[in-house]
């Protein structure tokens, strides 16, 4: 595939995949990982976590009075461990093989999330999804469904903020810990430069749309968006 044409694609991707995370908290990288991985593996996950770096960052700064900071910070102490785990996977784990069990993990938390009570998300939680988050988004640049499961009860702004304050502390975190390991590229950080503006145009856009989701369409777009997440990544590159 041609650069022009290849380029077209993930810009018109990216642009879509901002607008949704955006508009509800998730949605970015479950849209963007997925075609750069067909298209483009090579760019994954340097590409997409550094694309979500100003996507999260203008999120959590538009309604940052909501963020849930005591939840931000045990995730963030569960995402340390878990990103060393994720770049241990990375190194020994095939792409293929990695999507098929975060996939298969993906839809199972949604079905159990489709069956359980009403909870505040707790300590322990949150920790056990930083580190899951860590792994999974280290490895594949994925790792909306864990948080957006354990924060699908709470209300929008709540969910957007905090999700996108976790997703700005582990996206660092992984970064830094993926350059020690000689895992950033030049090329990876041009493509990230070339996919900005679109993934900018996508997030101003959500701006007219994310005050007007209610709790209930809330929390069905983001067992949808992780259920069809888990199933797309369970196939076959």
């Amino acid at each position: 595939m041609s650069d022009p044409l290849l380029l077209a694609i993930l810009a018109l991707t990216t642009g879509i995949a901002a607008f949704v995370q955006g508009a509800i908290g998730i949605g970015f990288a479950l849209i963007v990982a997925p075609v750069m991985g067909f298209l483009a593996p090579g760019l994954l996950p340097v590409t997409v976590l550094v694309l979500m770096l100003p996507l999260n960052l203008l999120v959590a700064l538009r309604e940052r009075d909501a963020i849930d900071w005591r939840g931000t910070a045990w995730i963030s102490a569960g995402r340390l461990p878990g990103t060393l785990l994720g770049l241990g996977v990375l190194l020994v784990l095939s792409a293929s093989g990695l999507n098929q069990l975060i996939g298969a993990s993906t839809v199972l938390a949604v079905l159990v999330a489709l069956f359980a009570p009403v909870f505040r998300p707790g300590r322990s939680a949150c920790l056990s999804v930083g580190m899951i988050t860590g792994i999974t988004e280290t490895a594949t640049g994925v790792g909306g469904p864990p948080l957006a499961l354990l924060y699908q009860h709470r209300p929008g702004p709540e969910l957007r903020s905090t999700i996108a304050c976790c997703f700005l502390v582990g996206e660092v975190l992984s970064l830094a810990i993926l350059a020690l390991a000689g895992k950033v590229h030049a090329e990876q950080l041009k493509w990230a430069m070339m996919l900005l503006p679109p993934l900018l145009i996508g997030t101003i856009a959500s701006r007219v749309i994310h005050q007007r989701i209610d709790a209930k369409r809330l929390r069905q777009g983001v067992l949808l968006f992780a259920m069809l997440s888990g199933l797309v990544l369970m196939l076959p590159l």
